[in-house]
């Protein structure tokens, strides 16, 4: 049912329902009594009003009895101060009793203020007649406490907002009530003296209270704090308080522009200011000025279109994608800077693939007559031939395939950087030292094959142990990985410990970690052996309790120290000097699920890997000078001497310099003055 229709049948049913001591059928007044409040009401009179007479009449009680006085059909539409207005209707009409005059307590022109009570009590009767007889009858009991309500005219100009560092925003946060007096805000402007007289010993305190602007610790007049420091009142503040912390700046300093960073590539490849070469890890840029991208995965391990190529850093990715998310790279007939402001075009070859299986991870049964196929780029090899700090050469190869729509296809892209002195597509490494990305080289010397290994977890599925992978460690790469072991809560605490330390250790298989990256497996001077620090050893029982064990080696630790040691054609020789392998212990208990139907439980296990740089060499002993100097040096003391005269220096932007350099030169005169006065011989000369 609408709302309209349910109004309508319940206007019906109040018609219909007879009130109480008057017969079913009669017109009524509805509501029949009404408390009023303000200077106008409402109310509705349901019933025909054709030749019905509607008036207002004031009923005073009877002094003796209380009861009000009986009324007659005898009045008008207005009673003293108020007024009724009808609006007929069909059987509907709306009946409006208002006052008609202010409430005002001090009237503009008038001498004596409060003309008028505080508070007005009145019991109003309106008669709905016909003739002589009365038909319905509406009481109303008027109780309005009078306010200083606004008279003026209001404007419409847009308000002006003041600047805060000379003047308040808001003056009086009390007056919450636009065009009327806020009782106990001393601060509104609309409240007459003598309605303040009402509330004058109760104002709001503080700002709220309008003390917008109260004077501060700091200031000279203001009354002594409680904890008053000693330098007071010596070095108190003498302002006024139309220049105050409260409301903005004791001056105005000099303003320097902010340095905002700019993304243009700083490269110049005009003849005057050739380009100077690639370093290792500058981005390649393009005849355009812009960044030479290949598809690349970020941090949170999605592919990016748009990542740029870093100089010296190999890289190999999958990316996944399908038909319809599927984008075109950077177009392969752009040319590169080769790093002396010269422009090598790429060599591109374009091969099919024969076997899709290898790219196509997901295929959706579609009906052949739907299905939309298309020619894209499955993968991209780049292979850049480099010299010293230059590119030489850049070769791709593409491998072009067919994608239909339902299809996901794992995009492969590998980026690989050759020396131009390579052989058979074999690097020769000019630099011996670790690159960042690069495999770490270990060994095992103590067996009679030293290939050795050190590798992290590469979780894969539900991330158990059973079914992880590894990868190998990569220099300069800081790695976090782990994976989750099933454990039964009979599980024994020994056998657990040797478990967990048994999958740990078979990350590391080896026993020397390679200083460089072409480390000889017959030096020894090569290598550096592997600090490991064996996992505490726990006995203590668990007195027969079933899922619970203490020190668990949970946690493998790997830390790798590295120097740069010196630099081949302008990149850093970096050398490993140090491996230690630690373990941090935990405590496993068994997590009961829901209902403990199951009796197996979890238990995470990690490998973390960082890489510490440390100087090549141990800084020089600090000389005697610089002891010294070191007592000088603000960065290093709470005390700066050199800031002693801060204010007289060039670096000071609070005032004028030459305002600083004047008062400065007075002080030095009172010293020199009082200096003088205390000496003996200057009271003997005065007393002269």
């Amino acid at each position: 049912m609408g709302a309209a229709g349910f109004g309508a049948l319940l206007l019906l049913l109040l018609r219909a329902a007879p009130c109480p001591g008057q017969p079913a059928g009669d017109t009524v007044f509805q509501p029949s009594f009404i408390h009023m409040s303000g200077p106008r009401v409402n109310s509705f009179f349901l019933g025909n009003s054709s030749g019905v007479n509607f008036s207002i009449i004031l009923s005073p009680r009877d002094a003796e009895t209380g009861k009000l006085q009986l009324a007659n059909c005898s009045g008008s539409q207005r009673a003293g101060d108020w007024n009724l207005d009808v609006t007929p209707g069909v059987n509907i009409s709306k009946v409006t009793v208002s006052l008609s005059r202010s409430l005002e307590l001090c009237l503009p022109n008038a001498t004596e203020c409060c003309p008028s009570p505080l508070c007005m009590v009145e019991t109003l009767q309106v008669l709905a007649c016909r003739g002589s007889v009365m038909l319905a009858q509406l009481l109303i009991q008027a109780e309005i406490f009078a306010n200083s309500s606004f008279a003026g005219n209001v404007s419409e100009n847009a308000t002006i907002i003041p600047n805060q560092a000379f003047k308040p925003l808001g003056s009086c946060p009390c007056n919450l009530t636009a065009g009327a007096c806020d009782v106990r805000c001393c601060c509104d402007l609309e409240c007459t003296p003598d309605f303040q007289q009402l509330f004058s010993g109760s104002c709001f305190p503080g700002v709220f209270g309008g003390d917008v602007n109260p004077p501060y610790d700091q200031l000279c007049s203001s009354q002594p704090m409680e904890y008053t420091p000693e330098w007071f009142p010596f070095l108190c503040v003498q302002s006024s308080l139309d220049n105050t912390p409260f409301l903005g700046y004791f001056y105005h300093g000099s303003i320097s522009t902010p340095k905002v960073p700019s993304f243009k590539i700083p490269l110049q490849t005009s003849p005057g200011k050739p380009f100077t070469g690639y370093r290792e890890g500058d981005p390649i840029v393009t005849e355009e000025d812009e960044y030479f991208t290949v598809p690349q995965q970020s941090m949170a391990g999605q592919c990016v279109g748009n990542a740029p190529v870093a100089y010296l850093h190999n890289f190999d990715v999958k990316c996944l994608t399908n038909l319809e998310s599927y984008k075109e790279g950077l177009p392969h007939d752009v040319r590169i800077n080769s790093g002396t402001a010269d422009f090598i075009q790429q060599n591109v070859i374009y091969r099919a693939i024969t076997d899709r299986s290898k790219f196509i991870t997901e295929s959706e049964d579609l009906p052949a007559a739907e299905v939309l196929c298309q020619n894209v780029t499955f993968a991209e090899h780049y292979k850049f031939i480099w010299k010293d700090m230059n590119i030489e050469q850049v070769n791709v190869t593409v491998f072009l395939g067919s994608l239909c729509d339902g299809e996901i296809l794992t995009q492969r892209f590998t980026v690989e950087f050759l020396s131009l002195n390579s052989t058979h597509g074999e690097e020769l490494f000019e630099n011996p030292g670790y690159q960042v990305g690069k495999p770490v080289k270990a060994a095992n010397l103590n067996a009679s094959d030293p290939l050795g290994s050190l590798n992290i977890w590469q979780p894969a599925g539900r991330g158990l142990c059973a079914s992880a992978a590894d990868r190998p460690v990569l220099f300069g790469v800081d790695s976090y990985s782990g994976c989750i072991l099933e454990v039964d809560i009979n599980e024994d605490c020994s056998f657990l410990r040797g478990n967990v330390t048994e999958k740990l250790n078979a990350l590391i298989q080896a026993t020397h970690i390679g200083k460089r990256h072409n480390s000889s497996y017959t030096d020894l001077s090569d290598w550096v052996e592997i600090i490991r620090l064996d996992p505490f050893s726990s006995n203590v029982s668990t007195g027969g309790l079933k899922g619970f064990c203490p020190d668990i080696p949970a946690n493998l630790n790997i830390h790798i120290i590295f120097a740069k040691v010196g630099a081949v054609q302008g990149i850093p020789l970096q050398e490993i000097l140090a491996v230690q392998i630690s373990y941090s212990t935990v405590l496993w208990q068994f997590q009961c699920g829901l209902g403990c139907r199951n009796t197996l439980s979890f238990l995470p296990i990690t490998a973390s890997v960082q890489f510490i740089e440390v100087p090549a060499q141990p800084p020089p002993p600090v000389t005697r000078y610089q002891k010294i100097y070191a007592e000088f040096d603000c960065n290093q003391n709470e005390v700066c001497w050199p800031q002693l005269l801060y204010p007289l220096t060039r670096f000071y932007t609070g005032e004028p310099y030459s305002q600083c350099l004047a008062k400065g030169l007075f002080l030095a005169f009172l010293v020199l003055l009082a200096t003088i006065m205390s000496n003996p011989w200057f009271s003997k000369l005065w007393s002269r």
